[in-house]
């Protein structure tokens, strides 16, 4: 089993770096969003929801203590970084731009931070199809479903950041 002082397969020189920080990030934002149960894990808003999350968790670890964390001692941190009134978006720039500079910062291999901005590339560029929340009351036809409302595309991250923050509430 590899720990956070041996993520590497040999003692060679081509050696393997396993990204542990960002694998375990995942895990945690995925364990979160399932005890939730908030979407069916096979959802792209759970891929959102979990992208979100592990970049969050990822990225707030400035200490590389992230393999060592009990989860129930940063919920707080967390729920402060994902609240509606914060600029998670620019947090999370500013924290990758961090990242890229200076990877071993944190415990964080290149490995890892590489996966975070595969992450962060994704949830950018990616828009799903979501109900228009902006919409004018009542502009929809009366008795309208959930499905049948205005809907609008939507950045991944602006629908995963929500369904993150309510799976830690949700713990």
């Amino acid at each position: 089993m590899l720990d956070r002082g041996q993520e590497s397969t040999d003692d060679g020189g081509d050696e393997l770096t396993v990204p542990m920080a960002w694998f375990y990030a995942e895990y945690i934002a995925e364990e979160l969003l399932r005890t939730g149960d908030l979407m069916p894990p096979t959802s792209f808003e759970f891929r959102a929801g979990r992208d979100a999350l592990a970049l969050t968790v990822f990225l707030a670890d400035t200490e590389g203590e992230l393999s060592g964390i009990r989860v129930v001692t940063q919920l707080e941190t967390w729920l402060s970084l994902t609240a509606y009134d914060q600029p998670w978006h620019t947090w999370v720039r500013e924290r990758l731009a961090e990242a890229v500079a200076h990877p071993a910062v944190g415990g964080r291999s290149a490995p890892d931070v590489e996966l975070a901005r595969a992450a962060w590339r994704w949830l950018q560029e990616t828009e799903l199809l979501a109900p228009d929340l902006n919409a004018v009351p009542g502009g929809a036809a009366a008795g309208a479903g959930e499905d049948e409302g205005p809907k609008v595309w939507t950045p991944a991250w602006q629908l995963g950041l929500p369904l993150g923050h309510l799976a830690i509430h949700l713990f």
